[in-house]
């Protein structure tokens, strides 16, 4: 089993090299950059930009934050467009955001540095990278966590429900529900909730934005729980209608294969009840796929819609920062971000798969080629 890890924690060095490399060469040729902005704000063309490039970021140059390319920029990262600006500014701009040195080498720095989790400071907001993100990830691990408990709440007992009466009218209608619950987006059903639930047209049963009410420090610790449970209720179910289908299926296949098994049959001769079969017999083989993809759902419920989600609610976390920061141009926390849930993912699927082993300990890794 060691050797096994061994091998995969290894095979995760090329993977985070090339995920960072072909995003690196996408930058290079995007349209726009922090430099170009900057001028155009300058200028008078982006008049509603936030930017503080004069303080405090004068150093990003040699933090490694800043080895990232932007569009308008040839391979030596030097601005083309900025016409009727003296050339002198233009490049002690290119050096403040480490742009005066060549592309290879600054994809280099950037990764000497991601390396040992130094992503330098932001462009736009002067803090560093780490610290926004600790700021954000409170507000993600709440929808990701409680939209998976929920949508796992529900879609095992439903999938086994689905498995034992299969092909009946229970089966067949709520398949229907599961797939059409699917296939509607997660954030017109947010918007639809906040019509009905949140003030819009009918009743005003939840708020309309935020994790918290403004005055949650001055609450009780059971006021708090149910503050928080109460701001995060509609975000929360929007994020969940799409996960019930998946999991649903998963559980229900997973049930009708094992149903179907020698094994099965020898314990209803013995004289075991439905239930004692189903669930002394059934359920812990049934469950293995189930349980071991818990992980993976969970950091899958950063990405799957919740930059819509935080967008609509107000919820200052990490989709709302990458969507902010691709805007802007603030290409260390775009890059950040991309590391650190590249990362995450490859070690929630290295999670996974030991997680079978965990579940049932007959299955063995060391005889298995990666």
């Amino acid at each position: 089993m060691l050797a096994y890890i061994a091998r995969r924690v290894l095979l995760m060095v090329p993977t985070i090299f090339g995920i960072m490399l072909v995003s690196f060469i996408i930058v290079q040729f995007a349209p726009g950059g922090p430099v170009e902005r900057i001028i155009a704000q300058l200028q008078g063309f982006e008049a509603g930009a936030t930017s503080r490039f004069g303080g405090g970021g004068s150093d990003i140059g040699q933090t490694g934050s800043g080895q990232v390319g932007g569009a308008g920029a040839d391979t030596t990262g030097r601005y083309r467009g900025a016409q009727g600006l003296d050339p002198k500014f233009i490049s002690e701009l290119e050096k403040q955001f480490g742009f005066d040195k060549p592309a290879p080498q600054r994809f280099l720095i950037m990764l000497k540095n991601y390396a040992v989790f130094d992503f330098g400071r932001s462009y736009f907001r002067d803090v560093p990278v780490l610290q926004l993100i600790r700021e954000k990830l409170p507000v993600s691990i709440s929808l990701g966590l409680w939209m998976t408990l929920l949508s796992y709440a529900i879609s095992v007992p439903l999938g086994i429900s689905k498995a034992v009466n299969d092909g009946s009218r229970f089966d067949v209608w709520s398949s229907a529900v599961v797939i059409v619950g699917y296939a509607i987006p997660s954030f017109l059903f947010a918007i639809l909730l906040i019509v009905l639930f949140a003030g819009g047209s009918f009743w005003q049963i939840f708020p309309l934005r935020g994790l918290t009410s403004e005055y949650f420090d001055q609450l009780s610790l059971l006021d708090k729980i149910r503050d928080y449970f109460w701001h995060i209720t509609l975000p929360v179910i929007s994020m969940a209608l799409g996960a019930f289908a998946t999991a649903t299926f998963l559980t229900k296949n997973s049930f009708l294969e094992e149903i179907k098994k020698q094994y099965v049959l020898t314990a209803r001769m013995k004289g075991l009840s439905r239930r004692q079969v189903l669930y002394g017999h059934i359920f812990r083989n049934a469950m293995l796929v189930v349980v071991s993809g818990f992980p993976g759902a969970f950091i899958s419920a950063f990405f799957t819609g919740a930059l819509l989600i935080e967008t609509i609610f107000s919820l200052d976390g990490l989709g709302l920062l990458s969507f902010e920061s691709i805007v802007n141009r603030d290409y260390p926390v775009v890059f950040a971000n991309l590391y650190i849930f590249a990362l995450l993912g490859l070690f929630v699927n290295l999670l996974s798969d030991l997680t079978y082993t965990w579940i049932d300990p007959r299955i063995d890794f060391e005889t298995r080629e990666v």
